[in-house]
């Protein structure tokens, strides 16, 4: 190489050197905080809707020592009801009020077919015949609905934040809010209600409850009901926010089960952190290492859950001998 040419190759390295640090420094200091921005602010919103989902769950597990692995084929057909309801020309938004009256009959109608012959079983009993209602209701909304993807259209527009640098969805929004005031209200309700309070002394000693006079037969059909509304509620802002298909109730059965094993039965506020928690690794997740990767970091978190679980309760063992 002539030095000239040299000299020529070495400006047009240093040049290329020089562009792409500016990139870089560009990228990091006024792109990162915003995607940083985005991706915080869609995880909380989606983490509020996945902790709706999971005190539900946690709900009839306290109460009837149950693990439902049909819990996101509740939530998914609760979307499907908003579906129906926006193909016959309803407003989606208005599935909120009508998919959680339709999913508590769903639930409590469960509830005396199948569910009241495990409670008081052992713990796999319930798993086993939970999986084969989640089995069952991807049949049926796979025959009634097809296998398509698909989108119960909110036309809620969208809220630019910093610019319109930040893009927020407004059905998210409304989604976070509708799932806010649904957890109070229940809670409000377990407080207040003689229902509420016969589900709460249930939890605490069912033996005692029942000696008390409680209907702890009325108790589990209601809390199962309850847990069916709730997944209800979440299935039409699942529809409305995201999309849905007759396949894709079990990420949110994980999800549920994942919030209620970091944050413990009856722990609300650990379940809301949780769930706002587990939304933000999720978007994280799909910011960095892409979309076709969230669904198996999310199965990854699970594993690395159980693990870390698993050698606490070893430890724990081993202290006590």
């Amino acid at each position: 190489m002539l030095p000239s040419n040299r000299g020529h190759f070495y400006i047009k390295s240093f040049k290329f050197y020089l562009e792409s640090f500016k990139k870089f420094m560009d990228l990091l200091i006024f792109q990162v905080p915003i995607l940083m921005v985005q991706a915080s602010l869609d995880g909380i919103l989606l983490g509020i809707l996945f902790a709706l989902i999971a005190y539900g769950m946690a709900l009839q597990w306290g109460v009837m020592n149950i693990i439902n692995i049909a819990q996101g084929d509740l939530v998914i057909l609760g979307g499907y009801i908003a579906y129906f309801m926006y193909l016959s020309g309803i407003h989606p938004a208005l599935g909120v009020i009508v998919a959680p009256v339709i999913m508590y009959f769903v639930g409590v109608g469960l509830y005396k077919l199948v569910i009241n012959k495990v409670v008081d079983r052992d713990l796999f009993i319930s798993i086993l015949a939970t999986f084969g209602i989640s089995i069952l209701f991807m049949q049926l909304m796979n025959f009634a609905f097809g296998a398509d993807v698909v989108l119960a259209n909110s036309e809620f527009g969208t809220t630019m934040l910093f610019n319109n640098s930040v893009t927020l969805p407004n059905s998210k929004l409304f989604s976070a809010i509708i799932s806010i005031i649904f957890a109070i209200g229940l809670v409000v309700y377990m407080k207040k209600s003689k229902l509420g309070r016969a589900i709460r002394a249930t939890a605490q000693n069912a033996r005692a409850a029942k000696i008390l006079g409680v209907d702890t037969e009325k108790v589990y059909a209601a809390t199962f009901g309850i847990n069916a509304a709730l997944c209800g509620v979440a299935g039409a802002l699942v529809a409305i926010t995201f999309t849905i298909h007759p396949y894709m109730g079990l990420p949110h059965t994980i999800r549920s089960f994942m919030i209620v094993i970091i944050a413990g039965l009856g722990n609300l506020p650990g379940v809301a952190v949780s769930g706002m928690g587990l939304g933000m690794f999720e978007e994280f997740a799909d910011y960095i290492l892409g979309t076709e990767f969230r669904i198996g970091s999310v199965f990854l978190l699970l594993v690395l859950i159980l693990v870390y679980r698993r050698f606490k309760l070893s430890k724990k063992r081993e202290y006590l001998k």
